[in-house]
């Protein structure tokens, strides 16, 4: 494998994980644990959103690394790219929200 080929794997390794954050992290920022109980839904497509713009600071910081350049994006790239890290954050999602209960309950 080249440069290349490991650091798209590796970036998308890095989406999948951060995408997936929110939902199974109960510490609001990743720092502080939230007064009563659980976090706020809102907190969660807070720290998404950061975690997005991270994904695309990091990918950007590879293509320069690779390519030597940056090149100019379209509205086009970063509603494709927030559709694809929104399909990477389904299982965390599906997990907080609905699998989660269903584990739950079937221990009890």
């Amino acid at each position: 494998m080249d440069l290349l080929q490991v650091s798209v794997w590796l970036y998308l390794l890095i989406a999948l994980v951060a995408a997936n954050l929110p939902w199974l992290n109960e510490r609001v920022l990743f720092v502080m644990t939230p007064r009563g109980g659980d976090k706020p839904a809102f907190i969660r497509f807070l720290e998404w959103g950061i975690l997005y713009a991270l994904v695309v600071a990091i990918g950007l910081g590879l293509e320069r690394l690779v390519t030597g350049t940056i090149h100019v994006q379209g509205w086009q790239f970063y509603a494709i790219t927030l559709s694809m890290f929104a399909v990477f954050a389904m299982p965390g999602f599906i997990y907080r929200h609905d699998l989660r209960r269903h584990l739950i309950h079937r221990g009890a």
